[in-house]
């Protein structure tokens, strides 16, 4: 396998970024029942993004940068990103999430990966102003990571994705090997095999020499 795709919030970390935000605004009920429905595909996931996002407008970047610190992997998601880039594997971080809070969880376990590719949150210099921009908006994953292999010279079925909830369905659709981490239940079908814990992703990996 040349190239690991990963989704972040709910697959390679158990923290929800909008909610770590929403929290802070006191919004996080209502990010959460819009996460929910859009991971169980009930409304499409850019306008999920969007309307969480919009729940945000006012919020003190002091704030936000506190709610980005809050992001932690999972156990064991540190060494498998470790040992993927020991071995010469393109990693890559494909995410509807914010990159400022894949950065600092990535800082925090002093690990990093080969290519983020992440939405952001605008400001105004002094709090956020409601909006979302990025490449996974409107934008999908498999068409990121079939860009990905375009650029490096890989065959799809030299890929793994690895994944949770709707908005990873099409690069599970596409990739040589889809996994899925404790899918939503719209998911799993689309899955080859399915993991609940980081050491049960590593041994799959390892037995596809990825690791």
């Amino acid at each position: 396998m040349k190239i690991v795709a990963f989704d972040f919030d709910g697959t390679l970390s158990d923290s929800e970024m909008t909610v770590l935000l929403g929290e802070r605004k006191g919004v996080a009920d209502q990010m959460e029942d819009i996460t929910a429905r859009a991971m169980n595909d009930e409304i499409s996931y850019a306008k999920s993004l969007r309307d969480r996002a919009a729940l945000l407008e006012g919020l003190p970047l002091s704030d936000a940068e506190d709610a980005f610190a809050d992001v932690r992997l999972r156990p064991g998601a540190a060494e498998i990103l470790s040992d993927l880039s020991e071995k010469g594997t393109h990693v890559a971080i494909l995410t509807g999430g914010f990159e400022r809070g894949v950065l600092a969880a990535l800082d925090r376990e002093g690990v990093s990966v080969d290519t983020i590719i992440a939405n952001r949150l605008p400001d105004d210099g002094e709090a956020l102003t409601g909006e979302v921009e990025g490449p996974l908006i409107e934008g999908t994953k498999d068409e990121a990571l079939e860009s990905l292999a375009e650029e490096h010279d890989a065959d799809m079925v030299n890929t793994v994705a690895v994944g949770d909830g709707a908005n990873d369905l099409p690069m599970l659709e596409v990739a040589g090997l889809a996994v899925g981490f404790d899918p939503k239940p719209a998911v799993a079908p689309a899955c080859d095999t399915i993991v609940s814990h980081m050491n049960e992703l590593h041994d799959i990996l390892k037995t596809k020499n990825a690791i």
